[in-house]
């Protein structure tokens, strides 16, 4: 559920510790989704209350805009399929949280992107496990 290290920290940190697989794999993909519908419905408020706070927080609110800005490209021009890309590369500043960022800023419905984050969060949470396991997890 921690933003930025995602399920794409939590796979490779229960295999260190031994975790069986699907346990590790579930519970990563299951943090990863909890925090979605929240973010969705709720950043736009949570932004307007924070600018009115502080000038830093204004700044902050701003940097994350900006952020979500970069990805509108992706989103705008492949829709469903953009969001759920920006969400299943596991690369640094994609994942479930940049994808509910953007989805906030942009407007768009939480029917409409949850299915697009839920299925790049499993599509990461698959690439994950098999950098981090190997194929045969899942023979």
């Amino acid at each position: 559920m921690v933003p930025v290290i995602e399920l794409r920290g939590a796979i490779p940190v229960g295999l260190r510790l031994g975790m069986p697989f699907w346990t590790v794999f579930l519970t990563a993909l299951i943090g990863n989704l909890l925090p979605v519908p929240i973010l969705i419905l709720f950043t736009r408020q949570v932004f307007e209350w924070l600018r009115k706070k502080s000038p830093l927080l204004e700044r902050f609110v701003s940097r994350m805009e900006r952020k979500a800005e970069a990805k509108r490209e992706l989103v705008d021009r492949y829709k469903f399929l953009g969001l759920f890309i920006l969400v299943a590369i596991p690369l640094p500043g994609t994942g479930a949280w940049t994808g509910s960022l953007v989805s906030a800023v942009f407007g768009i419905d939480l029917r409409h992107a949850l299915p697009a984050i839920a299925l790049g969060v499993l599509t990461a949470g698959i690439i994950v496990s098999v950098i981090s396991y190997g194929v045969s997890i899942f023979l």
